[in-house]
């Protein structure tokens, strides 16, 4: 009986240890194709004049849109990033989603703003829109309060209400660099590919100081958690999406800051009210339907456009966000699972599919328990050591090296953290991360799996619960 146990619990071990390998040689060749990515990105804007996008007739209106539910301590202040942003013709669109704070009369005070009568054409069924109104200070900014119906139903709302053949979506809790619209929309303007979606990097803010609604310096937070963050940001976006996006298989764009075309997401239904990760779900469905039309349109992500948000600063907020993400990403994957192993759907149905569902979706919790069985191993002197050695390089110190890879990646190019100390910092929690950061995130997305249920609808009107603090401050 002790031999049989010794076999099965070596033999499951084993295939534990294959899987994170596995894993690893899929990071390593995200790593590998973000770089081709990142060299041709710098290659081709490092001479980029973006002020010529500002003035060029080209250039092609876009109507940002900015779900907001219960934002009253930061919408004005962060409104005034997307009013002051530097493009030639744009709308904002800020959908008051029936708010139970005073975010409406927060923004009417503020902004001047009186109600109009504007006919809104529902070519996405939406809660009902109870009134909107139009700002005497800023022409461009115009305000729906609709009923509650959720993040998803609040940007179809503004989809249908926008004038603009392209749309670009903004959490309320975020910040555009001024130039972000004019990187995000090049590639729809130099017209070397067809382009149906675009998505920027996003930063985190904790640790920035705001003015007026601009960034105008660069810091890293105070708060341990809020630095993790920062590291987890820049592995997620420049080793991860950038290199999905150079082999035509992105899955997600951001729901803090990504531009669309306006004709393929009414075409498509617009964003899905049953899911609480609409962001990714969405890009799924497009991608899917621009196979299934043998199109030759493309979804991609730029480095260099930024959009700075607040990360949360507490174990409790950051708990329930990664769960929430968790159970989006389930439900986007259980959702498309006909696209998974397909070869109809070529790179998205071969490759980006199954990363999502082997490495982002099981992976934590299949290194979490393999972690706790090599401990209970060692422990009870039924783990040899040179598997432990193995298996402690292919995950800990693997881990490390993409964390610490990620921040030279920023530091070799855009570098927006210029302080000595900071790289350092970024360094030091890189190699910190594996040993409590990281089995945290694990926790977590394993916790999620115990609420999940594939065939149930999101709950009505939900939002993802986050604590303001407010970016006009160091508040990690």
């Amino acid at each position: 009986m002790d031999i049989l146990f010794f076999d099965i619990y070596y033999l499951f071990n084993l295939i534990i240890l294959y899987y994170v390998l596995f894993v690893d040689f899929y990071y390593v060749s995200l790593f590998l194709l973000s770089l081709k990515q990142v060299k041709h990105y710098m290659r081709r804007t490092s001479h980029k004049v973006y002020k010529d996008l500002n003035r060029s007739h080209l250039t092609p209106p876009v109507s940002l849109l900015i779900p907001a539910y219960n934002e009253e301590k930061t919408i004005v202040s962060n409104l005034l990033s997307a009013l002051l942003v530097e493009y030639p013709e744009y709308e904002v669109i800020v959908i008051n989603d029936g708010s139970t704070d005073a975010t409406l009369e927060e923004l009417v005070e503020a902004y001047s703003l009186h109600e109009v009568n504007v006919p809104i054409r529902y070519q996405i069924p939406t809660e009902e829109i109870r009134g909107v109104y139009r700002s005497l200070q800023y022409p461009q900014l115009i305000v729906l309060d609709k009923e509650n119906g959720g993040k998803a139903d609040a940007l179809n709302a503004g989809v249908n209400a926008s004038n603009f053949p392209y749309i670009c979506s903004v959490d309320a809790d975020s910040l555009l660099d001024r130039d972000a619209l004019l990187k995000t929309t090049q590639p729809f303007i130099e017209g070397e590919d067809d382009i149906v979606a675009c998505g920027g990097i996003i930063r985190v803010a904790n640790g920035t100081t705001v003015e007026d609604g601009r960034v105008v310096s660069v810091g890293l937070p105070k708060n341990p958690l809020a630095i993790h963050q920062v590291i987890e940001y820049l592995r997620s976006f420049l080793m991860g999406r950038l290199g999905f996006s150079g082999i035509n298989s992105l899955l997600i764009i951001s729901g803090a800051f990504g531009i669309f075309r306006k004709r393929e997401i009414i075409e498509i239904g617009g964003y899905d009210t049953t899911t609480v990760g609409e962001d990714m779900e969405i890009i799924i469905r497009l991608q899917k339907y621009l196979y299934d039309k043998k199109s030759k349109a493309k979804v991609i992500f730029l480095p260099n456009p930024i959009c700075w948000t607040e990360a949360p600063s507490s174990l409790k907020v950051l708990g329930r966000q990664r769960i929430r993400w968790h159970q989006g990403l389930f439900q986007a994957l259980w959702k498309h699972k006909k696209t998974m192993f397909n070869p109809k759907y070529k790179h998205m149905g071969l490759i980006a599919m199954p990363y999502f569902f082997l490495v982002e979706l099981i992976g934590p919790t299949v290194e979490l328990v393999g972690t706790i069985l090599m401990l209970v191993g060692l422990y009870f002197d039924i783990v040899n050591v040179p598997f432990a050695i193995l298996f402690i390089l292919a995950t800990f110190v693997f881990g490390m090296f993409l964390s610490m890879s990620a921040v030279l990646l920023e530091e070799m190019t855009f570098r927006k953290y210029t302080r000595v100390r900071d790289f350092f910092k970024l360094m030091l929690f890189s190699m910190i991360e594996s040993f409590w950061y990281r089995q945290l995130n694990a926790i977590w997305r394993t916790m999620a799996f115990f609420r999940i249920r594939p065939n149930r609808k999101a709950r009505k009107g939900a939002w993802g619960g986050m604590e303001r603090k407010g970016l006009s401050q160091e508040n990690t």
